[in-house]
């Protein structure tokens, strides 16, 4: 069993964009180090094939990743972390081990911590109709939901029965809807309508579309902003300073921040998409931050 948990952020997935201009150097002093740094192995391994391995710097090259942040965990606790390449292609800001990324989905099961708190608190629970505790918003019933209603259990764990499997995000300056105007698929929201299309607790389907009705509960049973929910029940508690919900990314953090990059290498219009849809993508954080949540 490994022993070993790694939490890797970079600028973008598979990003083609200018090679990294900070190149990873791994000293014989750090072996732990350069099990990551120089040995990274294949997603796939064949049995009976000679060994390959692969050094980071070689991997950001190939995939022109401009940036990377990791953090390790090793039995329980955080170990190292470190920060290679740049925030942005064709610069030379530094990415640091305290460099925000945008999370994207990893943002819902640090939500769901949240969630879980309440029920721990007994504000909530896991298996009452959701349609109790919404109050700025209706979910409609329909012939799925006569059969088996929507619960905070099935939602968490994509069995509610939604659509909408996720969101792009909204480009810096163009108009942002409310979280009712995203579940009723409104204008200005760019995203289809949150219904349930199945029965719930009869199959998996992800949906980012649940979540987001997930955050509704939590902001409407406790009258908080989703933000300062996620500070007061998860971030501030675990000491995860480096973490934050807030959407769009304050400007006073901008600096520090990590620019969106497209698959073609074109850099997101804006740096980045703000992200309404908190629970589901809103989180920014770092490996370290996230290593400590694990």
């Amino acid at each position: 069993m490994m022993r070993a948990w790694v939490a890797f952020l970079v600028t973008a997935p598979l990003v083609a964009c200018s090679a990294p201009r900070a190149t990873p150097v791994v000293t014989p002093e750090d072996p732990a180090i350069a099990r990551v740094t120089a040995q990274l192995t294949p997603a796939i391994i064949v049995k009976g094939a000679p060994a390959a391995t692969h050094a980071l710097a070689d991997r950001m090259a190939k995939y022109r990743v401009p940036g990377v942040s990791i953090a390790v965990i090793d039995s329980g606790r955080l170990v190292w972390s470190r920060a290679y390449g740049v925030k942005e292609a064709g610069t030379t800001d530094s990415i640091t081990p305290t460099t925000l990324f945008q999370a994207a989905s990893i943002s819902k099961p640090i939500a769901a911590t949240a969630m879980l708190r309440l029920v721990e608190q007994g504000v909530i629970a896991l298996d009452t109709p959701v349609t109790r505790y919404l109050t700025s918003w209706r979910l409609r019933d329909n012939r799925f939901t006569a059969k088996e209603p929507v619960t905070l259990r099935r939602i968490a764990s994509h069995s509610a029965g939604f659509g909408v499997h996720g969101f792009p995000g909204y480009a810096q300056g163009a108009a942002v809807p409310t979280i009712p105007q995203i579940l009723d698929g409104v204008k200005p929201a760019n995203t289809a309508a949150v219904r349930v299309e199945a029965v719930p607790g009869t199959a998996f389907s992800y949906s980012g579309g649940g979540i987001t009705i997930e955050q509704l509960v939590m902001t409407d049973v406790t009258g908080e902003s989703f933000p300062a929910l996620m500070r007061r029940l998860v971030l501030a508690p675990l000491g995860m300073r480096n973490s934050l919900y807030e959407q769009p990314l304050p400007d006073s953090l901008a600096s520090r921040a990590a620019t969106g990059h497209r698959p073609d290498g074109t850099m997101v219009q804006g740096r980045w998409h703000t992200y309404p849809e908190m629970a589901a993508a809103g989180l920014w954080t770092t490996p370290s931050d996230l290593a400590t949540w694990a």
